[in-house]
């Protein structure tokens, strides 16, 4: 309860500002519909509101307030009708049919998995090269490094490019650029939690003359755990964000990214917004699932109390 309840407090806060959000972000577009439906407004001109900001339209006119939340196309939808639509979205279709956001929830999540896993085998070998390898500590990493600085809006385009020019298509363009997103956690979590143990420690195995690998499989990894689990739950979310990102410059007609962009383009806000919080959903799922694998590991490993 004690990790609970800050949580809670936190997302009810939340809601609490989007909540009264709603009324000034909407204000504009619920006068004219109030108006066009026979109510007084003040000021009376489409015009004139225009000139007024939100806040003070809002106290002017606040028998308003109640159309504010529940406009068809609203530009900030209210939590109630982002609930309704996640509810129809995901309960009340099939879930095989392309309105319902289990099928595209499964789209997205294909390209993830398969991102996550190759990005996770590359940072986890690039790590343990770094660390056992002094040209590569000096080489890699830095390129490591860089290679976050490209744009991955700039990036997802080019990649999706040039593997359509060589025939690949669907799955794996949007798993490699889920994989450029999610292997530096890893290796940066990776070559830390390698690095973790102290000279005590590696001095010990040196006495018991103890070989290489027999210090990377007894001590190395074992100590490295912690720190790959942390890595790779934010690996998780950021795989996720590139499945999404990748599915944007290809027009795709299923996932997430495909949902935001029709919500978008055919003016349905509430399309937008259910999709942003299915995505957020499932890369809580994910992380959540994660930190059960690593409790169980850890715990295994007599690293209960580090879990």
């Amino acid at each position: 309860m004690k990790s609970i309840l800050p949580v809670l407090t936190v997302i009810a806060t939340i809601f609490a500002i989007w909540t009264v959000s709603v009324v000034p972000m909407n204000i504009h577009l619920a006068a004219d519909l109030a108006q066009r439906q026979g109510a007084t407004v003040t000021p009376d001109t489409p015009q004139a509101r225009q000139e007024v900001g939100a806040v003070a339209l809002a106290l002017r006119n606040t028998e308003v307030w109640g159309m504010t939340y529940a406009l068809d196309r609203p530009n900030l939808p209210s939590p109630h009708q982002v609930g309704a639509e996640l509810y129809t979205s995901v309960f009340t279709v099939a879930p095989t049919s392309r309105r319902s956001l289990v099928y595209h929830a499964w789209v997205t999540l294909s390209a993830t998995l398969l991102g996550f896993a190759i990005g996770s085998a590359a940072g986890i070998l690039l790590a343990v090269g770094i660390v056992y390898n002094r040209a590569m500590d000096k080489s890699v990493m830095p390129w490591a490094i860089i290679s976050q600085t490209i744009p991955i809006l700039a990036l997802a385009p080019m990649v999706i490019v040039i593997l359509g020019s060589m025939g690949i298509q669907g799955l794996l363009p949007k798993s490699i650029i889920s994989a450029y997103l999610s292997f530096f956690p890893v290796v940066v979590g990776m070559v830390k939690g390698l690095r973790s143990p102290d000279g005590m420690q590696l001095d010990l195995l040196r006495t018991y003359s103890a070989s290489g690998a027999q210090g990377f499989w007894k001590l190395r990894l074992p100590s490295s755990m912690p720190y790959l689990f942390a890595s790779l739950k934010i690996g998780i979310s950021a795989s996720l964000v590139g499945a999404i990102v990748g599915e944007l410059p290809t027009g795709a007609r299923a996932g997430f990214g495909a949902r935001m962009l029709v919500g978008d383009q055919y003016g349905q806000p509430l399309v937008t917004w259910a999709a942003l919080f299915g995505a957020a959903i499932t890369a809580a799922l994910l992380v959540a699932i994660l930190s059960l694998i690593e409790r169980g590991t850890l715990r295994r490993m007599g690293m209960g109390a580090a879990a």
